[in-house]
């Protein structure tokens, strides 16, 4: 017999354990909540699906047959392991446990997510975190990931987006760079000097330089000697050892404008912004670890 059981078969399994327990119909009903008549017609129907006798009922008794006993052993041991993996369950989604796969791209991944982690392990020690750290979009989906977060506009990619933030850009240089070079004043100088470059992993392309004028976002093709790849974080390495101009997230540089090892140029043409969202598989139903990370996500740019 290869057949699933229904919701109303494993009702009659209930019903056969708590009669083969009490011994009689009208105490697996009082249990149960049910009539004496519902439970005997739910033990008649086990049997006749079996095609074997179960019960042998007389008008003063009643007891287990031989098939009886060896199916009500093993009908108890499933229905107590369903109701064991139904309480594991429950306790899981009341304390957030288990494992998170996370994807985040360099910038945000250091300057925002990871010196936060500590705390989120703090609140949550038994969610354990696999992170992937890369500019590289992974399938979130085919490769198994619960959530990512991606900077810029997204396409429509049939995941649920939230934006966690709008981030500041700014143009910077090493003071060693300015002083020997000058202060450009325009976007327009910016093709007079060394603009470092990066390129998008996934399409090979040159990012743009952005510029608030007139109240309007305008991109800039710049140019320069060195075009980094894969990280992006190389080019702030590259800019603050002198190497030239960089346009970078703010939040990435705030600590070394504050010191001075780096200086921001170009602020009348500042105020452009990208992005960032926090991207995970839609899914009618979400684990409690993952409902905790979202909210310690939501609240950390809230």
């Amino acid at each position: 017999m290869n057949q699933k059981l229904s919701e109303i078969q494993l009702g009659s399994l209930e019903l056969f354990c708590l009669t083969a327990e009490t011994g009689s119909f009208t105490a697996a009903a009082t249990l149960a909540a049910l009539t004496p008549a519902a439970v005997s017609r739910a033990v008649a129907r086990l049997e006749a699906r079996l095609g074997a006798k179960l019960l042998l009922r007389t008008t003063r008794s009643m007891r287990l047959t031989t098939e009886g006993e060896q199916y009500y052993l093993r009908c108890r041991q499933a229905l107590n392991q369903l109701n064991d993996a139904e309480k594991q369950l429950a306790q899981e989604q009341d304390t957030p446990s288990g494992l998170l796969r996370i994807s985040v791209p360099t910038p945000y991944a250091h300057y925002r997510l990871l010196p936060q982690l500590p705390a989120f392990r703090r609140l949550y020690p038994e969610v354990t975190l696999d992170i992937h750290v890369s500019n590289h979009n992974v399938d979130l989906t085919a490769q198994g990931y619960d959530l990512a977060i991606r900077g810029n506009h997204l396409p429509d990619s049939g995941l649920v987006a939230r934006k966690l933030e709008d981030a500041a850009l700014c143009v910077v240089a090493a003071p060693d760079y300015l002083a020997q070079y000058g202060t450009p004043t325009t976007p327009e100088a910016l093709k007079h000097h060394e603009c470092i470059q990066f390129e998008l992993p996934g399409s090979g392309r040159l990012i743009p330089w952005e510029f608030m004028l007139f109240g309007q976002a305008v991109h800039l093709d710049i140019q320069g000697g060195v075009v980094c790849r894969d990280d992006f974080l190389s080019t702030l390495t590259l800019a603050k050892a002198g190497g030239g101009l960089m346009q970078v997230y703010r939040f990435t540089v705030e600590k070394e404008l504050a010191e001075g090892k780096l200086i921001e140029v170009l602020t009348g043409y500042d105020g452009v912004t990208r992005p960032f969202y926090m991207l995970t598989p839609y899914s009618r139903y979400q684990p409690s670890r993952l409902k905790a990370l979202i909210q310690f996500l939501v609240g950390l740019t809230a």
